[in-house]
């Protein structure tokens, strides 16, 4: 006991542990302390330095902090398109992502034969692409990335960035289509949930069958296409199995000859079988 209190004696290897974590809160406390210091009282070129340096060693915000303000007071310099496509590159970096596609596009307007106009474009794909959700929530940002990708390709058809913008294509395209395919599947699964199906001629599975053809049409060649005409056929049966006298026949027609288009496209389906037993029940109503 020293001075009523006990006396701790540490492990060699927590005192080194110790002496570790009080070095790098040191240093972490001494950037701040400069960062703030350049921030509050340094000129133009201590901040912009000071900016540069930070995006060099990861400190994207403070980088962004910084050159948020230089850009108003670089316009006209000669570094003032450096300063802000590095601000879109630390907001970028810094995972903002739906600021930096913004701050991209605005070095793209404002420099539209920059030193960094080709790789703004494609970051603007880029971000928006960093952004874009799961498929079952709203795709604005996948559009959007679409649609940038798709210009930085026409603007720049040579560029070393082209072969990753196709790849993001192709990825974000499946996204759209895995969407497609979530709205067909549910309208398929709703059936004649809203109202009675015999009175209601737009109903769900009639939902269901264009949505999916729709998707066809837009992506005749996707992974999904055996799904989407399996719904279709199916969507086709059930709207004959719940018509009204008066289209019965007609849609029983339409939903055999769904099921033979489904067999020969798709021989060896594991749905063949049920494409089958559909048309024996085809065939039994037209002939009553």
């Amino acid at each position: 006991m020293l001075f009523g209190r006990k006396v701790v004696t540490l492990h060699p290897d927590m005192k080194k542990t110790v002496i570790i974590a009080s070095i790098s809160t040191l240093l972490m406390c001494s950037c701040a302390s400069e960062f703030n210091a350049v921030y509050k009282y340094g000129d133009n070129e201590a901040k912009y330095e000071y900016a540069k340096e930070a995006f060099a060693r990861g400190k994207y915000q403070q980088a962004s902090t910084l050159l948020q303000e230089l850009v108003t007071m670089k316009k006209g310099s000669d570094e003032a398109q450096e300063c802000l496509y590095m601000l879109a590159m630390a907001q970028y970096c810094n995972m903002d992502y739906d600021v930096a596609s913004e701050t991209f596009r605005k070095y793209t307007s404002s420099y539209p034969r920059g030193h960094y106009v080709e790789p703004a474009y494609f970051y603007v794909g880029q971000s928006l692409y960093q952004s874009s959700p799961e498929p079952r929530l709203d795709q604005s940002p996948t559009n959007g990335a679409i649609t940038a990708y798709q210009q930085f390709m026409d603007l720049f058809p040579d560029s070393h960035l082209r072969p990753q913008a196709q790849e993001r294509l192709y990825e974000l395209s499946d996204k759209l289509i895995q969407k497609e395919f979530l709205s067909a599947q549910l309208y398929y699964n709703l059936g004649g949930y809203f109202g009675n199906i015999n009175s209601n001629e737009e109903s769900n599975y009639t939902a269901s069958i264009i949505t999916a053809q729709n998707t066809l049409k837009n992506y005749p060649y996707c992974s999904l296409r055996e799904e989407f005409m399996l719904l279709i056929m199916k969507s086709k049966f059930q709207l004959a199995e719940n018509s009204s006298d008066e289209k019965r026949l007609d849609r029983y027609r339409d939903a055999e000859d769904e099921c033979y288009g489904f067999i020969n496209e798709f021989p060896d389906s594991k749905n063949v079988a049920l494409a089958e037993k559909y048309i024996v029940k085809c065939k039994k109503v037209i002939k009553d």
